[in-house]
């Protein structure tokens, strides 16, 4: 007969042999607690046996453990807490249904005649108003969510004007740093063109003032010959 693996008391292959040679005879009680005590070999049985025993005790927390994360990953359709909450949901759908089912008539009847007819009578003398009301209106319905907006955002301008404000302010004050720096920009490049244009003139009279003397020594040159 095939053991239970997962039993956590379980005897060993030791304890089976023994058991059926005392069932035979062919070991007596006596003799077997002498061995015991006498040989060193049967001190190791009782520590096998409790290994065995916490090994199916782990091997029975494991298959445990495994049953309650597969119970977890599938609580959403097999746990009745959540099948009684999508229960209620179909059984109010269901319901919903079932009174669409009970006023269908009343519904195709209601569906049949144009709305304005029956919700909003208007004398034949306003009909021109009215005319002229509904591209209005229909343009404030498209334009509706932007209003909406606009209205959520109206505590919000004091904060936005004095932001604008802040920045107006920053925005001035690096105008003026602007100004300053384009003051001096041109200062210095005043202040450059004008030692340019000193250093030109030097330049300029040294060279002609070389080519005087080159041509004066050329002619007394031309003297002496």
């Amino acid at each position: 007969m095939a053991t239970n693996p997962w039993d956590p008391v379980q005897p060993t292959a030791a304890a089976l042999l023994m058991e059926r040679c005392l069932g035979a005879g062919v070991l007596s009680q006596n003799a077997l607690d002498q061995t015991w005590k006498e040989t060193p070999c049967f001190s190791r049985i009782g520590e096998l046996e409790k290994i065995s025993t916490l090994k199916a005790e782990i091997n029975q927390k494991t298959l445990e453990l495994e049953m309650l994360r597969l119970e977890k990953e599938t609580a959403d359709i097999a746990h009745s807490f959540f099948l009684n909450q999508k229960y209620d949901a179909l059984q109010a759908i269901n319901g919903h249904l079932e009174a669409v089912l009970r006023e269908k008539r009343n519904l195709r009847q209601r569906l049949a005649k144009p709305l304005c007819q029956e919700n909003l009578p208007i004398e034949a003398s306003y009909h021109r108003f009215v005319s002229e009301l509904l591209p209005l209106a229909l343009k404030f319905i498209e334009k509706l969510e932007v209003y909406i907006q606009t209205i959520h955002t109206i505590p919000q301008i004091p904060e936005c004007a004095k932001n604008m404000d802040n920045a107006l302010v920053r925005m001035e004050a690096l105008e003026a740093d602007l100004e300053e720096v384009t003051e001096q920009i041109l200062t210095w490049r005043e202040t450059q063109n004008k030692l340019l244009q000193g250093n030109f003139q030097v330049n300029a009279e040294e060279s002609s003032s070389s080519i005087k003397g080159s041509t004066s020594y050329l002619s007394i040159e031309n003297l002496h010959r």
